[in-house]
């Protein structure tokens, strides 16, 4: 890979984060429309850095480098899609989580990227898996703790009201 292939990978990258940096600001500033084409090209933007990132991982491992590509294609389409509201909110997390995990190691198995950056990367792979693993936990213990243990209750009475009920009160409680 020459130097001036790296250094365009690296500015997609850069212009990748500033797109999805925006685009996250724009949601519920500007009509939905607009948020969501800017939340697109966000997407875009990133899979044009997977083909990058592919190119230069290619000499590394071309399977793993092809992995990591396929997974940022379908981590991208998940997360267009819960733009739509055709997917869960967080659905696309675990497959860019395996997406950083996939880099890390190749960053790591790569003879012209430090190790730390490798290990750094792994590092946020697996804390994005752990978002998706405890957010549902966290959510239900949260719920728990503000409104005790979650059970059925039953509010309504179970036969009508009659008079002897309505003795003294101006107002029927159900």
């Amino acid at each position: 890979m020459t130097l001036s292939r790296a250094r365009l990978t690296g500015a997609v990258y850069l212009l990748y984060f500033l797109t999805a940096i925006i685009a996250a600001t724009l949601i519920g500033r500007v009509p939905i429309a607009y948020s969501n084409a800017a939340n697109l090209v966000a997407n875009a933007g990133y899979v044009a850095v997977s083909v990058l990132l592919y190119q230069m991982f290619k000499p590394v491992s071309r399977s793993v480098a092809s992995l990591a590509l396929g997974i940022t294609v379908v981590g991208c389409i998940v997360q267009s899609l819960v733009l739509f509201h055709l997917a869960p909110a967080y659905s696309s997390l675990p497959v860019f989580g395996l997406f950083n995990l996939t880099i890390g190691w190749l960053i790591l198995k790569s003879t012209f990227l430090p190790r730390i950056l490798g290990v750094l990367m792994a590092l946020s792979g697996l804390g994005w898996l752990m978002v998706v693993v405890t957010r549902e936990g966290c959510e239900r213990s949260a719920l728990e703790g503000a409104v005790g243990p979650i059970r059925p209750r039953v509010t309504a009475r179970l036969r009508p009201a009659t008079p002897s009920d309505l003795k003294g009160n101006s107002r029927v409680a159900l």
